[in-house]
């Protein structure tokens, strides 16, 4: 829970930094805009009046003479007197300016309204008239405003409003920054809550509660990551449940001929029974199986740890089957099974190990053998897989990149809801049967491990079409 109040309070952090500082930022180019806005603003505004001041100071005088000592007289009234000479009209609420915002240079040049950097009665320059304001009336060039590098000076309501508007701007930030925070949590608690739900899961499962399960919330990384946890949770609980189940196959599987041997190894101590061939012959039954068990668990424990050593020759996958036929042949006939090899002689030779091999496909006949009634028929056949043809009509064709060997029965078939479940490890489908027969469950996890260290895999199928009974094995393996 720390952890998690802590990674909500950094990214609570972590979104306010980052929201505050773009407010802060926004605010600043915003008023900073503003500002420059108004101040080009009132630039214009000032140059239009004093143009308009100046033309009409020249059309009542015809002359430049006196205007800058007019133009003074007239900056130094208050705004609510009249002003003293005929220069222009009073401009509401205006103020009293200190130095001129503007010089003034009549038709040829020389400054007739001095302003700093421009010196009374001398010429201006030429770069400056370029830049300047041309005034003219009727059509004739009576002088060039020239304007100077001064603070602009605001008036009352100027200065009011751009106060107001800077106001504005900071209560809106203010307003954005309570926003943040509330969202700055809102979305913290959002982004913690899975992370939250998965802690306390895991929590529960190393207190040994493997089965949990966190609700998905979302569909981004955090959901993905819910899901796969679900998938983990739901692995680790059914590999919890197989291993307990396991062990007490295992359990089980070792008491009955243990408590054969024991019983009679009792029962010959105290002179009960007398050790006969016969009662000595099933004692070595039960030994044989604890062995046949024992080497089972042995193959695929090395087959997990990825240390079964195969011994991979090449063969020719028919003379394979026809071993194995000829090892089953006597039991098919006396089960009345015919027991058929169907593989082409030219097949491509394959690296298996043959005596691994051998083991597979004998523990797959043993058990199609087990459930063909008389009269049936058990199929091993062979044939080579192709890759996919080239996409491209000039690529060349692919070679031969698989063998495929199926094991086909036509007895009881494996029923449809335990089909999903015969390669794990002591899977009964039919207990009762399988135990009586001494099978321990171990065959078709033996015979999976065996086809996935060389390299291949393999399948099930029953009923192997529509309308037949019985079932089909594939295997798939690499060729050399």
């Amino acid at each position: 829970m720390g952890l998690m109040r802590s990674l909500r309070v950094k990214l609570i952090f972590t979104f306010l930094a980052t929201s505050i500082t773009g407010i802060l930022l926004a605010f600043m180019v915003v008023r900073q805009s503003n500002e420059r806005a108004f101040a080009d603003l009132l630039q214009e505004q000032r140059q239009a009046e004093f143009v308009q001041r100046a033309l009409f100071y020249y059309q009542n005088t015809g002359s430049w003479v006196g205007f800058s000592q007019a133009f003074r007289s007239q900056e130094t009234q208050p705004a609510t007197q009249p002003a003293a000479q005929p220069l222009t009209q009073p401009v509401p609420g205006q103020l009293a300016l200190p130095q001129p915002l503007f010089a003034l240079a009549d038709a040829d040049g020389r400054i007739v309204l001095p302003a700093p950097p421009y010196n009374p009665n001398t010429n201006a320059p030429e770069d400056a008239l370029t830049k300047g304001i041309p005034l003219y009336l009727d059509g004739v060039l009576i002088g060039t405003v020239l304007p100077v590098d001064q603070l602009l000076p605001r008036r009352t309501e100027e200065d009011a409003y751009v106060k107001q508007v800077n106001r504005a701007l900071l209560w809106g930030a203010v307003a954005a920054t309570a926003v943040a925070i509330f969202l700055a949590v809102i979305m913290a608690r959002t982004l913690t809550r899975p992370l939250q739900e998965l802690s306390a899961a895991s929590r529960a499962m190393a207190q040994g509660s493997l089965e949990q399960q966190v609700p998905v919330r979302t569909q981004d990384e955090l959901g993905e990551l819910a899901t796969t946890f679900n998938q983990m949770s739901s692995a680790l609980a059914l590999a919890n449940q197989q291993r307990r189940q396991m062990t007490a196959d295992i359990a089980h599987d070792l008491r009955t001929p243990l408590t054969v041997l024991s019983g009679y190894l009792e029962a010959m101590e105290d002179g009960t029974l007398s050790p006969t061939s016969a009662r000595l012959g099933l004692m070595h039954q039960e030994v044989q199986a604890l062995q046949r068990l024992v080497e089972d668990l042995r193959t695929l424990s090395l087959a997990d740890a990825g240390k079964l050593t195969l011994q991979k020759e090449l063969i020719n996958p028919a003379d394979l089957l026809a071993q194995v036929q000829a090892s089953y042949a006597y039991q098919a006939a006396q089960q009345e099974v015919d027991l058929q090899v169907q593989a082409p002689v030219n097949l491509p030779a394959t690296a298996v190990d043959p005596t691994r091999m051998r083991q597979v496909l004998g523990n797959l006949v043993s058990n199609a053998l087990r459930y063909t009634p008389a009269g049936g028929v058990v199929t091993l056949a062979a044939a080579s897989v192709r890759k996919a043809p080239p996409v491209a009509e000039h690529q060349p064709s692919l070679a031969n990149d698989g063998l495929q060997i199926t094991i086909t029965d036509t007895g009881s078939g494996i029923p449809a809801t335990d089909l999903p479940y015969i390669f794990d490890r002591f899977y009964r489908g039919d207990k009762s049967r399988q135990e009586g027969e001494g099978e321990s469950g171990l065959g078709l996890a033996i015979v999976k491990s065996l086809v996935t260290a060389h390299g291949g895999a393999i399948t099930a199928v029953s009923p192997p079409h529509p309308g037949a009974t019985g079932t089909r094995f594939t295997i798939t393996l690499p060729l050399a």
